[in-house]
């Protein structure tokens, strides 16, 4: 009789709870990847977070989270005006092997990872830097057409026949 009455309890605890795991999965996805990017530059990926894989899920708070040997940097998501569609802006602080995880901010499950993914360093004459080659054509076109001047002006000055 007691392992009846045990058995009991247990089906019904196990039919009580199947229903609160039932519909609590979404797929996440996001384009484009970061190929060719550079260290400094912004990565704009567009996130979409789909419950079951169909019906597009508003109202969440996604994050990236990139993460190389030195520690991960996590960037807030907002939504676009497409419910369910979501827009990150991702800085790689520095060049490397990066890998990249998207929480969907609406259950455990509904996440992505991928990498690693391999950011390049910045392009030597970055904006950042000062343009030093068209300043030095400059300043030299500069002093030639003065001592082309110069030259000029005292070449005048002993043509000139004296009064």
């Amino acid at each position: 009789m007691r392992y009846l009455i045990v058995l009991s309890a247990l089906v019904v605890a196990l039919a009580a709870s199947a229903p609160a795991g039932a519909g609590g999965w979404a797929t996440v996805g996001f384009a484009p990847l970061p190929d060719g990017m550079a260290a400094g530059e912004t990565w704009k990926p567009t996130i979409t977070v789909l419950q079951h894989g169909r019906t597009p899920l508003g109202g969440l708070s996604p994050v990236v989270t990139i993460t190389d040997d030195e520690g991960a940097h996590t960037f807030p998501a907002t939504e676009t005006s497409e419910v369910g569609v979501y827009e990150a802006s991702v800085v790689f602080p520095e060049s490397g092997d990066w890998r990249i995880a998207i929480d969907s901010g609406w259950a455990a499950e509904a996440s992505v990872t991928y990498g690693p993914v391999t950011i390049g360093s910045p392009p030597a004459g970055s904006p950042t830097s000062f343009p030093a080659l068209p300043v030095g054509v400059a300043i030299i076109a500069g002093l030639a057409l003065l001592a082309a001047a110069t030259f000029g002006v005292v070449r005048q000055r002993r043509l000139t026949p004296a009064s």
